[in-house]
């Protein structure tokens, strides 16, 4: 509970929340007397308002390192730096979050930073600690006095982003980009309407289809529609040889996102991750499984806030628990982009090239039908290849012809073929209450809504 000197200016934010001033104020309060989860809450409501507030930014970091939320703390400041590199109080933050960590070397060189942008920034006790710290030496594997086994790896947690993309920039996948909105969006922007169903935000969805279809860059999108964070995780940052290490690297990437809400936590090739226990011999797989089960049911914290995205080329090889109401409920097919859509990818991957005056994307788009992304790529870097090498020829570079990007697009055979061949067996003989029709629709087999 605040203090009684606190209540009433929490209680006046509360009737004006978007006075930042205010905010700022009292989330200062709330840190000096110790109240550093509350003060969390207070500036991440903030930066939901004013997401690039820096001093909202620097306060949530200053709640997070109080709180032992180091991981995360790392990644507002260094958010904050990278548009502000020149503010002084970042980058004694930044100083205070190396040397908790044990790197003196960065901290003080984040503190002579600090101290040159801003002299009155000088801390004594942290600079007599710096002083005092030896740097960081870890042995090598066999030295000398080294008896130990290496130390567990921690997981990657440098891939956060802010991504610049959003729905406007993936052509077609109206379908798939409905469902995104039910599940994160409009309770972002409806809350009072979704609580008054008892829906909360976040969820999981997971994209499945042929490979190249552009799963995680609607996933990227999704996050800049929202301008939420977006953390995309691949099995290397989690599957650790270390016993119990593989669970732990789990729940900090989950813990991460849940700070960062709203975040996009988006799992790539989560078969590899989430495969059914019945074809797992190791109890070593089946202990991760489970541990990526308990955090989709937010056992340890809520998941409020956290949409998690997946992306599979091989839905069939998911573990069935995945698919349970709370975890992966909605499993949409992500198919290769109808022709409106092909037209819209080859004018951005044209983009800034020189082309020929007559050069026509939708004329190109009717005659690529049931290309992906990545074959439409492919036909891209084939007429380059063709300009280059006449190019070479002329000494001088030649824009790319019409005439070129149809000849290349004769070349490029479809890749997503031998997926429908393995996908339409799974979808007529293995399809248990219905969940792959959408592929046997696309293919025609079967009508909509039969």
């Amino acid at each position: 509970m605040p203090d009684a000197t606190i209540q009433p200016l929490l209680d006046a934010l509360q009737f004006s929340p978007d006075n930042l001033p205010l905010r700022h104020h009292v989330g200062g309060l709330l840190r000096q007397a110790g109240q550093h989860q509350q003060a969390e809450e207070l500036y991440r409501e903030g930066l939901r308002r004013y997401p690039t507030d820096a001093t909202l930014q620097l306060g949530l970091a200053e709640a997070y390192l109080a709180l032992g939320k180091t991981s995360a703390a790392f990644v507002v400041v260094e958010e904050v730096l990278s548009h502000h590199a020149d503010l002084g109080s970042a980058h004694l933050l930044h100083a205070r979050l190396l040397h908790a960590t044990q790197q003196p070397d960065a901290a003080r060189e984040a503190y002579a930073q600090a101290i040159q942008l801003d002299a009155g920034l000088a801390d004594a006790a942290l600079a007599q600690e710096l002083q005092a710290a030896a740097p960081r030496r870890v042995p090598a594997s066999g030295a000398a006095g080294f008896d130990g086994p290496t130390p567990p790896s921690t997981p990657n947690l440098l891939g956060l982003e802010k991504p610049r993309i959003n729905f406007a920039d993936v052509g077609g996948m109206e379908a798939v980009k409905e469902e995104i909105r039910l599940k994160i969006i409009h309770p972002l922007h409806f809350p009072d309407l979704y609580k008054a169903y008892g829906k909360a935000s976040g969820g999981g969805l997971l994209l499945y289809g042929p490979p190249g279809c552009g799963k995680t860059y609607l996933a990227r999108a999704t996050a800049g529609e929202i301008q939420a964070s977006f953390l995309s995780v691949g099995i290397a940052e989690i599957l650790d040889m270390w016993l119990g290490n593989s669970e732990k690297n789990l729940h900090q990437l989950f813990e991460l996102a849940r700070a960062q809400a709203p975040c996009v936590l988006f799992f790539d090739e989560v078969d590899a991750l989430a495969a059914n226990r019945h074809d797992l011999r190791q109890s070593a797989g089946r202990t991760v499984i489970n541990q990526f089960l308990e955090e989709l049911d937010g056992v340890s914290a809520s998941n409020e806030g956290v949409l998690i995205m997946a992306a599979t080329n091989a839905p069939w090889h998911l573990d069935p628990a995945f698919r349970r109401p709370g975890r992966f409920d909605k499993i949409v097919l992500v198919t290769p982009p109808d022709e409106a859509a092909r037209a819209s990818t080859l004018e951005i991957l044209l983009k800034d090239k020189p082309l020929a005056a007559g050069v026509n994307a939708a004329a190109i788009a009717a005659r690529t039908a049931g290309l992906s992304g990545a074959d439409l790529k492919a036909v891209v870097e084939g007429a380059i290849d063709t300009r280059l090498r006449e190019s070479m020829r002329a000494g001088r570079p030649l824009p790319i012809e019409q005439s070129d990007l149809l000849d290349a697009a004769k070349l490029v055979k479809p890749s997503t073929k031998e997926w429908f061949a393995t996908a339409r067996n799974y979808a007529l003989y293995s399809n248990e209450g219905g969940l792959y029709d959408e592929i046997l629709v696309y293919l025609g087999v079967k009508k909509p809504g039969s």
